[in-house]
Parts: structure tokens; sequence; C-alpha cells
């Protein structure tokens, strides 16, 4: 199979990279690790709900700021590459059409919901991250790994491990670390421009999720919700909900936390586990992710998914 991806981007005249909706640092890294490695032929898409807005804080990967949006991609791609996207619906819109068009089309993942939806399949569950995935992919078909897909690569690792704290981290994951730092990037620099280089409104819109989060079952469960009326009124974009969810699963005694936010096509949900399965709430609704990490989007109002994913977190603790 390994060849035959290889053999596939070969031979294609135009190749597109798709990021999941709204990306995070292990789908970014990794589509700016395969541009490098591809070249001009190739384009990004990376897909934002909405307005086209990737997360600032990933600006620095190298071909990320020239990537297309929804709204300027043409459908004229021969092969379409998927990075850490667990499932089609993960593919909006325009993504999604040429995704479906396109005559080779190749999925490189590390969920373990990931079912294989693509003609040529690279899925390796429960491995730490994309990233991982995608530098073993290049050892084990004698790539030589520049200093531009290194950065990409190294990106997608650090971020989807949680800087290497996520029990998915292993001693491989950590020997690939150590082997894209000899290639000569600046791992410290890397780490401050993914997390040190927040804007004032991300700050205080973050305060007052966490401020304003609720606790029940004898704080077993904690959550906060996202109105429109709240991402308004701190010009909140996409990823500043990240590592909201985290924040919670951190309090003592949490077991389960959820981070829900109203979009125009349903309640987007992160779900955030201690060492419960995710994934058998996300499942109830579609979703997927990881066994201490997951998601979903419930086509319900706000108090209502609420409601809806509070019976089965509680459902989930009694099986414990």
């Amino acid at each position: 199979m390994e060849r035959e991806i290889l053999n596939a981007i070969n031979n294609s005249l135009c190749p597109l990279i798709i990021t999941h909706v709204n990306p995070d640092g292990d789908t970014l890294g990794c589509a700016s690790a395969m541009k490098s490695f591809i070249g001009d032929k190739a384009d990004i898409l990376i897909q934002i709900e909405d307005n086209f807005n990737f997360p600032s804080s990933y600006a620095f990967l190298p071909y990320i700021n020239n990537a297309k949006n929804l709204l300027d991609v043409e459908d004229k791609y021969d092969l379409v590459i998927a990075l850490d996207i667990a499932s089609k619906d993960r593919m909006i819109g325009k993504a999604g059409e040429i995704f479906n068009k396109a005559e080779n089309t190749i999925a490189i993942d590390h969920h373990k919901t990931n079912k294989g939806y693509a003609k040529l399949n690279h899925i390796r569950g429960g491995i730490s991250s994309t990233g991982e995935v995608l530098y073993d992919l290049f050892q084990e078909l004698k790539i030589e790994i520049t200093k531009q897909m290194a950065i990409g690569l190294y990106a997608a690792i650090l971020t989807d491990t949680g800087c290497f704290k996520y029990e998915s981290t292993t001693s491989h994951t950590f020997e690939i670390a150590s082997k894209l730092s000899e290639i000569g990037i600046n791992t410290s620099q890397i780490a401050d421009l993914c997390y040190t280089n927040k804007p004032k409104n991300l700050i205080l819109f973050q305060n007052n999720l966490v401020s304003n989060a609720k606790f029940c079952i004898d704080d077993k469960i904690a959550y906060t919700l996202i109105s429109e009326e709240i991402l308004k009124k701190y010009n909140a974009k996409d990823e500043y909900t990240e590592g909201i969810c985290e924040t919670l699963r951190s309090v003592k005694n949490v077991e389960i936390a959820f981070v829900l936010k109203e979009t125009k096509n349903g309640v987007k949900v992160s779900i955030r586990t201690k060492e419960l399965d995710a994934t058998k709430i996300a499942q109830k609704f579609n979703g997927g992710g990881h066994k201490r990490a997951a998601g979903c989007t419930i086509k319900l109002k706000l108090n209502q998914a609420l409601e809806a994913l509070l019976k089965e977190a509680k459902a989930l603790l009694k099986e414990v």
C-alpha cells in the first residue's frame, strides 16, 4: 500500500491536499509537510466553516499562507490527499465534492474510528498524531525529510500530543521528535509560535468560558457553552476554543469534560476524558475520535444538545 501511495503521488498531474474542517496543528502541519514533499504541482485546501481564516498561530508553517479556501478552490484535481480526516463528513461543501469526483484518493490518518473511505488508505489508529504516521510513511518509502517537511511534522506531533504529555506519546514519538530536531529545526521557536503568541481577545474569551463552566455529578462532569452571542462579543475565531476542554478535564475529580459551540450547522462538541472512552459518547451522535479526545456535531439547539450529552455521559459513568 505504501508504494501505491507514492506511485499515485508521483503519477498525479494535479494533486490536492485537504485538511479537516476547522483545522488544528496536526492536519495543518501534515499538509505543510506533504506540500513541501510534493512541490509546486500540489495545492492545499484548508476547510473553514463560514469565513476562511486558518488559525493564525500556524501561519509560520511552510506554504500554509498560500493555501486555497472553500470559495476559491477549483474542481480540477486528479488526486486528493486527505490528512488527519477521520471520516468523509469532515469534508464540507466543495471539499467533499472534489474528493468524490477525483480519479484517485488517499487518506493518511491516526484516528481509530477511521474505516478507510479513500481508494488508498494508510490508517494507523491509536498513534499519537497523523504527523507521526506521516513521518513513518516517509521513512518506509525512504524519502529524505527536508527542513521544511520537518517543521510541519514537528508542529503536527507537538500539538496533537499536547506537548508530548498525552498517553498516546511513546518512546517512538520522542525518537521522531529527536530526529526532526537533528535536521536543524528550531523546536523551541515552533513551540513558542504554537502556544505563546495569543491575542488579547482570545485570552479574555477563554477566561469567560472557564469562569462560566458548570460541574455536576460530584464534579465528575464539567462543561461550558459557547453561544453565537459570546463568539460575536469577543470576535472569537474557530481556533479560540482550542485547549478549553483540556483545561476543564484537568480539574480534580472531573472525568468527562465538554465544550459545546453553537454554529449555523448545529452544535459542535468537543469531548475529553481522563480514563473513560470518549468515543462511546461521540459515536452516539455520529462522531468519533480517540479514547480520551473525541468530537461530534449535534443537530439540536444548544440546551437540547447539552441535555442529550449529559444523558450519555451519566450513562458512561455508570459503566465504571
